[in-house]
């Protein structure tokens, strides 16, 4: 590959095995982040850097430095991203960075509010991974999630947003009036108000041999990051949403073969028409309708699944070298239990969905405004809100309205 010539095109080079999960990670984080990179094989090119041992995943940056297995945190430093506060107070503090937590974060730093974005991964939340969104309002020709956050990232931060990003939330309190967020490394964050935007979170295949495999050939939400490595080969996706639909358009383009599998009995039960229609003019796409996949088998790599009709149970191995899964999210709200009132999924209850008897220190005459919790001052929207409707457009709604909502909080204290 020539190292010499490469480095001087002024991008980053990750090195590593393509099948390591730590190297996948990487090359996502950097996708999402649309930061340009270069991936070199050590299977193919050993020599090409100074690893400490074959199993290691390299980082090597334009300058000449580099990292190995580096943390998120710690290529988030490198490249110069905010990883912690700086301020210890704010009127409102932004936990999540998807659509609705950038739409608050504009709306709020543009109208004077000391606004903060804790993000724990990327900007963008699962929207951010999607190849191209072509249904949000001004865009005809379509956008990718990870360009539409891009932008919203710089229009907040133009407006004096803040935006932290591997940081997680990890508790929320009440104290005095104050909402003190309590982040992944014991700092402590004070505000007036709090939006909960964290979004959902991509739900995991329970099938065998999954876990083990996730990042050496299953991949969550990482078309983006991997179409290419796949030129020629034959891959699999599982499930049938948009944002599935989108990963599979974009995947047809490199494989030979693309299997598609669903446990609906067609596309149509979950899927836009337009969408539909463009994947049966494909080629290379195949088509498994009410199939489940059971397991996955490989040893250092996926090579094989093991799918189940849904109707006779009857199992069939099938041959491939990926698998890329889109079968739901769920909400990433643990952290907030005994906080704020939840569904049995986990989806943050708020406004007229409340009954009075979760409103425990709430004046009698005073009921939650629309996006509220059972948390005074705490809002909540997008996907992870009770009742959302899962769109990007109703998203970004939701977080300008969650911005109204506290003004008004904010003026009646």
């Amino acid at each position: 590959m020539g190292q010499r010539s490469e480095r001087r095109e002024n991008v980053i080079h990750v090195v590593g095995d393509q099948w390591l999960p730590r190297c996948h990670n990487v090359k996502d984080l950097l996708a999402r982040h649309r930061v340009p990179y270069r991936w070199v094989d050590t299977a193919e090119e050993d020599d090409e850097e100074d690893l400490p041992h074959a199993e290691a995943t390299c980082v090597v940056f334009p300058d000449g430095s580099k990292l190995v297995d580096p943390t998120d945190e710690e290529i988030a430093q490198k490249l110069g991203f905010s990883t912690s506060p700086d301020e210890s107070f704010y009127d409102l503090v932004i936990v999540g960075g998807g659509p609705a937590g950038l739409a608050a974060a504009v709306y709020a730093s543009s109208e004077g509010l000391r606004t903060v974005v804790i993000e724990r991964e990327v900007p963008g939340g699962q929207a951010g991974s999607s190849a191209l969104i072509e249904n949000y309002l001004g865009f005809p020709e379509g956008v990718s999630g990870a360009e539409l956050a891009s932008r919203a990232v710089t229009q907040a931060q133009k407006f004096g947003t803040e935006i932290l990003l591997t940081r997680s939330a990890k508790e929320l309190r009440d104290d005095h009036g104050y909402r003190v967020t309590t982040l992944d490394d014991g700092t402590e964050v004070v505000s007036h108000t709090v939006l909960l935007s964290m979004g959902v979170a991509y739900r995991k295949l329970e099938a065998k041999g999954a876990e083990r495999l996730t990042g050496s050939g299953v991949y969550y939400g990482a078309a983006a990051a991997e179409a290419a490595r796949f030129r020629g080969c034959d891959v699999c996706l599982l499930g049938s949403g948009n944002s599935a639909a989108q990963a599979a358009l974009l995947l047809a383009r490199y494989v030979r073969r693309l299997t598609i599998i669903t446990i609906d009995e067609s596309l149509e039960t979950t899927m836009s028409q337009y969408l539909v229609e463009r994947i049966g003019a494909l080629p290379n796409v195949k088509l498994m309708t009410k199939t489940s996949v059971v397991e996955v088998k490989g040893e250092e790599r996926v090579e094989s699944l093991v799918t189940e009709d849904v109707d006779t149970k009857k199992r069939h191995e099938l041959q491939t070298d990926a698998l890329f899964v889109w079968i739901g999210a769920t909400p990433h709200t643990g952290w907030l239990a005994g906080s704020v009132v939840r569904d049995k999924q986990g989806f943050v209850v708020a406004g007229r969905d409340l009954r009075r008897s979760h409103l425990e220190g709430w004046d009698e005459d005073r009921w939650p405004a629309p996006l509220e919790s059972s948390m005074q001052g705490v809002f909540v929207a997008g996907d992870v809100r009770h009742g959302s409707v899962k769109r990007v457009g109703s998203a970004v709604g939701e977080g300008a309205m969650a911005v109204q909502l506290i003004h008004n909080y904010l003026r009646e204290r």
